[in-house]
C-alpha cells in the first residue's frame, strides 16, 4: 500500500511540476499558482507518509525492547523466587560422620598430576628430530622471505620491489571510492539539469526587445463560455470586457488603443494598437485564457496582424 501511495504521489508531483513550468511559459499565473500549491500539498503528503513509516518502525522497536525487558525481568524474578535446592546435603548432615569427599578429590588430583608428568617424560625421551624437521618443512611455506637471501652484490634487494602491506589499499577502499565518485557524478549531473531548467525557464519567460511589426494593429477573436443558469448575453459581454481591460497591461508595450466588439453567440473581436510582437502575443493570450473570473472561461480562437485598410 505504501508503494502504491509513493507511485501515485510521485506521478502527481511530476505532473504538477510539469504544468507549473508550462503555465509559467504561457504567462498564466493563476494556473501556475494552483499547480504550485498542488505540488506543495503532494510533497507534504509524501513527507508525511515517510515520517509516519519511520515513527511506526520506531514504535515497533520500542515495543520489542519493552517486551524483551519484561521477559528478562520476569526471568530474574523467577530465578530469585526459586527455592534453594539441597545441592550439598552432606553439609547439612551431623558433624559426627566422617567426610572423605575433599581428601579423595585431593588425592585424585595428585595422582593425575603424577601420571601426566610420567607421560611427558616418556614423550620427550622418545621424540625424534625427524618429526620436528617434517613439521618445519610443512610450515616453511608460511614463513617470511629471508632478507639476506634476496640481497645481491650491487646492493639491490629483491624485497625492495615488493610493495609493503602498509602501502596497499585497505579492503573495501576501492568500493567506497567508486561509490563516492558515483554520488559526486549524480550530484553534478542533477545540479546541471536543475540549472539548465532554471536558465531555460528564465530565458523563455523574460521580456525581450523584438523587432516591431510592419502591421499597424493586432486583431483577436475571442470566445466566452460561462457556466450557470442565469448567464445572459449582458453578463457575457460584461465578463469579456472585464477580462479584456484586465489584460491590457500584460504586454511589454503600452496599448494605446484596445477595443473589443461583440459578434454574437459568445464571440468577441478585439483590436490592439500598436501591433504585438510574438512574445507580447503569448503574454496577452496567457492572460486572457488564465482563470480570472468565477464560472467564466475565455478562449483565444485566433490572433493575427491587421492593417489600416482591413475591414
Amino acid at each position: 500500500m505504501r508503494r502504491v501511495a509513493y507511485f501515485f504521489g510521485s506521478a502527481a508531483a511530476a505532473g504538477a511540476g510539469t504544468y507549473v513550468v508550462i503555465y509559467l511559459y504561457r504567462w498564466q499565473w493563476q494556473r501556475a499558482i494552483l499547480c504550485g500549491v498542488l505540488l506543495l500539498v503532494v510533497e507534504v503528503m509524501l513527507l508525511g507518509i515517510v515520517l509516519l513509516g519511520r515513527l511506526a518502525r520506531i514504535e515497533e522497536r520500542m515495543r520489542d525492547a519493552d517486551r524483551r525487558q519484561e521477559d528478562v525481568l520476569a526471568r530474574l524474578r523467577e530465578k530469585d523466587a526459586r527455592p534453594a535446592g539441597d545441592r550439598f546435603r552432606w553439609l547439612d548432615e551431623p558433624t559426627s560422620r566422617t567426610y572423605v569427599f575433599v581428601p579423595v578429590l585431593m588425592v585424585t588430583g595428585v595422582l593425575l598430576s603424577g601420571l601426566a608428568w610420567i607421560v611427558q617424560r616418556i614423550a620427550s625421551a622418545t621424540a625424534r628430530p625427524t618429526a620436528e624437521r617434517r613439521l618445519a618443512g610443512r610450515l616453511a611455506v608460511l614463513a617470511a622471505p629471508d632478507p639476506a637471501r634476496g640481497a645481491d652484490p650491487h646492493g639491490k634487494n629483491d624485497l625492495d620491489e615488493v610493495e609493503e602491506l602498509d602501502d596497499l589499499p585497505p579492503i573495501g577502499a576501492r568500493g567506497r571510492h567508486d561509490r563516492t565518485v558515483r554520488v559526486l557524478t549524480v550530484g553534478v549531473v542533477g545540479a546541471a539539469l536543475v540549472g539548465a531548467l532554471v536558465v531555460g525557464l528564465a530565458d523563455l519567460t523574460q521580456t525581450r526587445e523584438e523587432d516591431a511589426k510592419n502591421s499597424e494593429a493586432t486583431s483577436l477573436l475571442l470566445k466566452v463560455d460561462m457556466r450557470g443558469t442565469n448567464m445572459t448575453a449582458e453578463r457575457e459581454s460584461l465578463a469579456a470586457h472585464q477580462l479584456w481591460e484586465r489584460c491590457r497591461d500584460s504586454t511589454s508595450v503600452p496599448l494605446n488603443r484596445a477595443t473589443l466588439g461583440k459578434l454574437g453567440d459568445g464571440l468577441f473581436a478585439g483590436v490592439v494598437q500598436p501591433a504585438l510582437t510574438d512574445h507580447d502575443r503569448m503574454r496577452l493570450r496567457g492572460c486572457l485564457e488564465d482563470t480570472g473570473l468565477d464560472r467564466t472561461h475565455l478562449t483565444v480562437v485566433g490572433i493575427g496582424d491587421a492593417d489600416a485598410d482591413d475591414d
